[in-house]
């Protein structure tokens, strides 16, 4: 046998044992997958999922990997090249089975995530932090492991990244202080998923809390999406921890008002306030000022629930109980008027206009 007829029988080889080991690769994936989704379909075997999602994430690249350098390890390659083809099976084994680990922990705390999300959101935003740390140190042993067999002193290496990692710190400086300011927020829990915050102008339902960035979810709808390290520089106010709501409100009444009406109208609020339809707590209720055009008074009570439409019902439901008694009583609210004096052209005396409209007198 000719030395072009051996290269032709041994590239003819090695595409045979590639396509061979491709399709023995996608129907053992297929038959597989189908047979774990059935399992756990059963109700039987609910970690098979697991095993289902992991085997669905070995991509069509590693088979081809695989295939390729079964194909090659066929063909006669000299002695000295060999090696580069165990180097490649080592980066390519260590690599998938980082992507199964990978997989797994996304998996875990996915479901995790969502049993803790409705119980304990603090919880929620934990596993996040453990799947960010989870998966650090599987692709630092992935890497030390795959350097390892590659034929790497990790000892030495171990030593001079020390040095090297400052130098990537100072340059990354600004990503490490988010990846930070994440971890303060995992631990110090200022807000949890599904608090509503307010934080400088934005506000908005918190969605992710991620390694660099936290979601919101605002009132308009629109995402908005503030770097953790920016986020804690500034003061948060978390409205989902409130007991209860503090609310004041002011209003005046006309000045015509009789004074035995203007002193019963404390007692009057505080009857309203306090009625059982509104989950309330009456703080005080004062004659506060003598405005400009009205006797000022100034009301104070609590809802004793932090929901905002609640707090909206009672106040609409305060508002027309007061205007109802008002009108009963012959109370008005007082608007805006003025008084003005002006001379009188005649004799020189002033003469009081009626309030709210302004009387001139005509040019000489």
């Amino acid at each position: 046998m000719t030395a072009f007829e051996f290269a032709s029988y041994d590239v003819l080889t090695a595409g045979i044992v590639f396509m061979a080991v491709l399709l023995a690769l996608l129907l053992v994936k297929a038959f597989a997958a189908r047979q774990l989704r059935r399992w756990a379909s059963d109700g039987r075997f609910q970690l098979l999922a697991y095993a289902e999602q992991i085997l669905t994430a070995t991509r069509l690249p590693f088979m081809l990997a695989v295939s390729l350098l079964a194909s090659i390890s066929q063909m006669d390659i000299p002695a000295d090249q060999r090696k580069w083809i165990h180097y490649a099976w080592i980066v390519i084994l260590v690599s998938q089975i980082a992507l199964w680990g990978n997989r797994m922990i996304t998996l875990a705390v996915a479901r995790a995530f969502e049993r803790q999300r409705e119980a304990d959101p603090a919880a929620a935003t934990h596993l996040m932090l453990a799947g960010l740390v989870g998966r650090i140190i599987l692709w630092s042993l992935a890497l030390l492991v795959a350097l390892d067999n590659l034929g790497f002193n990790i000892t030495t290496l171990m030593a001079s990244l020390g040095i090297g990692g400052i130098a990537v710190a100072l340059a990354v400086q600004n990503i490490l202080g988010d990846i930070f300011s994440s971890v303060s927020i995992a631990l110090d829990k200022p807000f949890v998923i599904g608090d509503f915050i307010v934080v400088d102008n934005f506000m908005g339902t918190v969605e992710y809390i991620g390694m660099k960035t936290t979601r919101l979810r605002s009132l308009g709808g629109e995402q908005i999406v503030i770097s953790n390290t920016e986020l804690l520089k500034n003061r948060i106010r978390n409205f989902k921890r409130m007991q209860e709501r503090r609310v004041a409100f002011e209003f005046g009444i006309a000045y015509e008002t009789p004074p035995s009406e203007v002193e019963r109208i404390p007692a009057l609020l505080r009857k309203i306030v306090t009625q059982e339809r509104f989950a309330t707590r009456f703080d005080r209720a004062h004659f506060k000022a003598y405005g400009d055009s009205a006797l000022q008074f100034e009301v104070v009570y609590y809802v004793l629930d932090p929901d905002y439409n609640k707090y909206m019902d009672i106040q609409q439901g305060i508002n027309l109980a007061l205007l109802r008694a008002f009108r009963e009583r012959g109370i008005a609210f007082a608007y805006p008027t003025r008084t003005l004096y002006l001379s009188s052209p005649a004799d020189g005396l002033p003469v009081q206009a009626a309030p709210g409209h302004a009387s001139f007198a005509p040019a000489k």
